[in-house]
């Protein structure tokens, strides 16, 4: 037996025995969850918005942000934002929420290593590519826009 056929054989073992997923199914939880999450955000806003009325836009956005990371963090250090993603996917992705629990999964995950070689090296571990590409893109963006602008 080849490899070419090894793995083809593997490969219909495990297409076989892998779990089939509705798509629907799975695209509403995602919409359902990351929903729920943005009117979540939105709802912090508003309750700050309406107890400091003084504060301004900026603000209550910066406090929202926070407030929705923190609970982020807290959920993953408890274990229940796992199951939340497990159940809505892509849903629990949403920008804010899906970089906060990276970076918390990562901190719990190294954590016995040490603070510096641990918590310190390994916390961007999944996050930090993210970071790295998303300066880079802007930067070439930003660079095309201000070419095309002086023409």
């Amino acid at each position: 037996m080849t490899n070419t056929e090894r793995n083809e054989k593997y490969l219909a073992y495990v297409e076989k025995k892998s779990p089939k997923a509705s798509w629907v199914k799975s695209l509403l939880h995602a919409f359902l969850v990351g929903g729920a999450i943005c009117v979540f955000g939105q709802m912090i806003g508003d309750i700050l918005k309406n107890i400091f009325p003084l504060m301004d836009i900026n603000m209550v956005s910066a406090w929202s942000s926070a407030s929705v990371i923190f609970i982020t963090v807290i959920t993953t250090g408890f274990g229940v934002f796992d199951k939340l993603a497990r159940f809505a996917g892509a849903g629990t992705v949403i920008p804010i929420t899906g970089f906060a629990n990276s970076i918390a999964s990562c901190a719990i995950e190294f954590k016995q290593e040490g603070l510096i070689f641990g918590l310190g090296a390994k916390m961007f571990y999944v996050a930090g590519p993210v970071i790295v590409n998303g300066v880079t893109y802007s930067m070439i963006v930003g660079l095309i826009y201000l070419l095309i602008s002086i023409l």
